[in-house]
């Protein structure tokens, strides 16, 4: 039974920085790609950012470009999300989500495409 956990959300003013972490249990998380997702209320769930399972690749929603930094411990089954900038507009709660059987070379961008999912994060980004 894979098992994904978040940590670390949280009431921040814009322009602050949270720092987003995900551990993994019950899998070989170094075979995962993991990515994480967010919801906002009364919006469809969205993509964020995405690392393979080398860590040697990383893709990022327009929104999160230059803001976010996707990064993952295989030593430690984690995965984290380290957000600065942060705005009103990222408020939101965030999922954790691992995929097995991945490639090095695509780029993971739908919920579907993930097979294990996390309970959630919220973050809320308000003065």
């Amino acid at each position: 039974q894979v098992q994904l956990v978040e940590s670390g959300g949280g009431l921040v003013q814009p322009g602050g920085s949270l720092r987003l972490s995900c551990a993994v249990s019950g899998g070989t998380f170094s075979t995962y790609t993991m990515g994480w997702f967010r919801q906002a209320p009364g919006k469809e769930r969205e993509f964020v950012a995405t690392i393979s399972w080398g860590a040697t690749n990383t893709y990022y929603a327009e929104s999160a470009k230059g803001r976010f930094t996707i990064s993952r411990d295989n030593a430690k089954n984690t995965v984290a999300l380290q957000m600065n900038s942060l705005k009103p507009e990222d408020t939101a709660v965030y999922y954790c989500a691992a995929r097995r059987y991945s490639s090095e070379l695509y780029y993971y961008r739908k919920d579907y495409e993930y097979n294990y999912w996390g309970q959630g994060t919220q973050v809320t980004v308000s003065s």
